[in-house]
């Protein structure tokens, strides 16, 4: 039994006395924005992010698309900041691993488009019509053939896919998008620019039509098409053991587990259902296996199933304790052995002593030194204990209780008094006059006391060793933690919305961000790519030079959903409102779109309530000739520019949005642009501007 008492705790110093701070909370730390600061005993370290390299104090993004896997993408690999994202092509979609591309079944919605029948393929489909009936030019219409006709209207034409008339008279054939027209002039040949050639992973064209590859680890199957999943890729997708097949893998589950109906997935089972798990007492499930137990005064057998209630001592009615006592005169231990009343002690012989707690007898003495103890009545417990065994048992206890103390000093289970520099445990308050005390139990790690109970601070709070109890982090700090006795605070000129911050993603930077420029330039949400901030308002104004007008571009844009508009942004000519609008919306669109400004200057606000946060936006914006309006208007209009989920992400990728702003601002230098981009920008999106710029730049040719 330990009393409270006083104990100086020393805190390090510096050479000059001073008490060491931690520079990751105090923000005194120069570590990169890509970087976690670290606290270290006596200074701190930089440590760059997931995704990024360097020492910390410079950190530069990692581009794991240049891998030679190409990241594990099996289509387009996209870098961003800190990771990285697969893309699949038109007519494909992103499989559960986000790295492989599965085939689109176009046909399961509204029929394809087709008017009659729609046949899936392999990243692409097609339209078919029925016996006496000839698909028309637009690949989805169905024209019935006439009886006679020596034109297109023929059903002897013999063009595979699309029969145009002459001018001169006669026929001539040509194919779909994707396809090529064979030597005689009349069957078309498939091409990896239509649906990637019918190919699962990657497409490359010979003379003898498109052939086949599949992403490294991956198998192609025998239909020449199809790629096989193995389990040298992310374990084939299996939770547990992966085998190989011919149809390629198939997962399994050890014992303890059982495969889901995904037949990739392994579920513990429950054994504890089913017949209590064979315990007699307790079945408690764990993770791939069960554990028995017993009720309170039985014993697991060795079979660990079955319970057995142990044998019982009966002490005798009535029966006292005898009390052993130690003393210690200089080096030497002295022990007596005392029986009280209705007990009676029994000398056997100058090494022992008997003690019967029963009937007394005049026979009771006091006992020697170094004496055990046995009971004579077979009906008693038996127990011995020499002299070297107590004093064993006394330093065990003694070395535990000292322990204990010293575990609670270091948990600060202790009250805590500032003196001077030093520290010293304060004695904890007495009971008040007329109240009866109750036993303080010590709190278990990671809590603290808060009057006579326990407590354990949440997320969003710390503990206050001045009011002994759990509070918010104040604006601009945070706590991601539980049993924490302090906030940190946010980094940079970052704040919080409100107080009881529970990540350093709810610090945010509140300025406007954006670059405006003559020719191109782009607006930015606050914090973004984070959450814009609650309560914030921006304004930008783009003015273009003499002669040039503006083209706008939302790649994607966040903003809450709600009834009423309480975050909303709005292009308009000027500040009034009755002035021409450009654009406004207050909802959410991952699709993006291009549209050009209806004035030749841009006012745009963005407004947010007290109450909302999102992701926000980054905009771009190019100015162009207006001699080119009518054909940047042609561009920005055709709905083909947002058909493929490959075009989208041209407008939503940085590099790809400048090669594209490049030929719009510039259209006469488009050939010398695309040259120069070819190697970035998918075929089709090529192929879409090269027709576009080519009518408007040579109209006659």
């Amino acid at each position: 039994m330990f009393g409270w008492g006083s104990v100086q705790l020393e805190v390090l110093k510096n050479t000059n006395g001073n008490i060491y701070v931690d520079e990751c909370v105090e923000g005194t730390d120069n570590c990169h924005i890509d970087a976690i600061c670290q606290n270290t005993p006596r200074s701190y370290k930089c440590i760059c992010k997931s995704g990024y390299t360097g020492d910390g104090k410079h950190c530069k993004d990692v581009d794991e698309c240049e891998r030679e896997d190409n990241a594990g993408c099996v289509h387009d690999c996209v870098n961003i900041p800190g990771n990285y994202r697969c893309t699949c092509y038109d007519g494909f979609h992103l499989a559960h691993d986000g790295h492989n591309c599965l085939d689109v079944d176009e046909c399961a919605e509204g029929n394809g488009g087709c008017q009659q029948s729609c046949v899936n393929m392999m990243g692409s489909y097609e339209c078919h019509c029925r016996e006496g009936f000839f698909l028309s030019d637009n690949q989805h219409t169905c024209i019935q053939r006439p009886e006679e006709g020596m034109n297109c209207m023929n059903k002897n034409h013999g063009c595979a896919h699309i029969c145009r008339e002459t001018p001169k008279g006669g026929i001539a054939c040509e194919c779909r998008p994707g396809f090529e027209l064979t030597k005689n002039q009349r069957d078309c040949k498939l091409t990896c620019n239509y649906g990637n050639g019918g190919c699962q992973h990657t497409c490359d064209d010979t003379e003898q039509g498109p052939r086949c590859g599949c992403h490294v680890k991956f198998v192609l199957h025998t239909d020449g098409k199809t790629c096989i999943e193995t389990c040298a890729v992310n374990n084939g997708g299996c939770d547990s053991k992966c085998h190989d097949a011919a149809t390629g893998v198939h997962c399994s589950c050890p014992v303890g587990f059982m495969l889901q109906p995904d037949r990739k997935t392994c579920k513990d089972i429950d054994e504890c259902r089913l017949n209590n798990g064979g315990c007699d007492h307790i079945c408690r499930n764990t993770v791939g296996s069960f554990e028995c137990s017993c009720k309170k005064g039985y014993k697991l057998l060795i079979n660990e199933r079955n319970c057995q209630e142990p044998v019982k001592c009966h002490s005798s009615p009535g029966a006292s304790k005898a009390m052993i006592s130690c003393s210690r005169s200089g080096k030497k231990d002295t022990c007596a052995l005392t029986c009280p009343s209705r007990a009676r002690f029994l000398p056997e012989s100058e090494n022992g002593f008997t003690v019967s707690c029963g009937v007394p007898s005049p026979r009771a003495a006091p006992a020697r030194a170094g004496h055990t103890g046995n009971s004579t009545n077979s009906n008693h417990c038996h127990a011995g204990c020499g002299l070297p065994c107590l004093r064993q048992r006394m330093e065990r206890r003694l070395k535990g209780s000292l322990k204990m103390l010293r575990k609670s000093i270091n948990q600060d289970r202790f009250l805590l008094r500032l003196a001077g520099l030093d520290y010293e445990l304060a004695h904890k308050p007495g009971p008040v006059a007329g109240e009866r005390a109750e036993p303080v139990e010590a709190c278990r790690p990671g809590q603290h006391r808060s009057g006579a109970k326990c407590v354990q601070c949440s997320p969003g709070h710390y503990y206050n060793t001045s009011i002994h109890r759990c509070i918010r982090c104040a604006m601009g700090s945070y706590q991601p933690d539980f049993r924490q006795n302090f906030c940190t605070r946010c980094p940079g000129n970052t704040s919080t919305d409100f107080d009881g911050s529970t990540s350093v993603a709810q610090c945010k930077n509140r300025q406007c961000g954006g670059e405006l420029g003559e020719f191109t330039g782009y607006i930015e949400s606050p914090n973004y790519p984070g959450n814009y901030p609650a309560g914030v308002e921006c304004v930008w104004n783009i003015n273009p030079p003499p002669k040039r007008k503006i083209l706008i571009v939302v790649p994607e844009i966040f903003l809450p959903s709600e009834d009423e508009c309480g975050d909303v942004l709005v292009m308009r000519k000027n500040s009034s409102p009755s002035s021409i609008t450009t654009y406004e919306t207050c909802q959410t669109y991952e699709r993006p779109i291009a549209f050009t400004a209806r004035s030749r200057k841009l006012w745009i606000n963005f407004k947010t309530s007290e109450a909302n946060s999102a992701r926000g936006f980054q905009i771009p914006y190019v100015t162009y000739d207006e001699d080119y309006e009518q054909l940047v208007e042609d561009i920005v209009r055709d709905g083909r520019l947002y058909a493929s989920e490959n075009h989208q992400e041209i407008l939503k990728d940085k590099k790809l949005i400048k090669a594209f702003f490049e030929v719009l601002a510039h259209p006469q230098n488009y050939f010398k642009y695309t040259e120069k981009h070819k190697e970035m920008l998918p075929k089709s999106f090529i192929k879409l501007l090269r027709s576009k710029v080519s009518s408007f730049l040579r109209p006659y040719k």
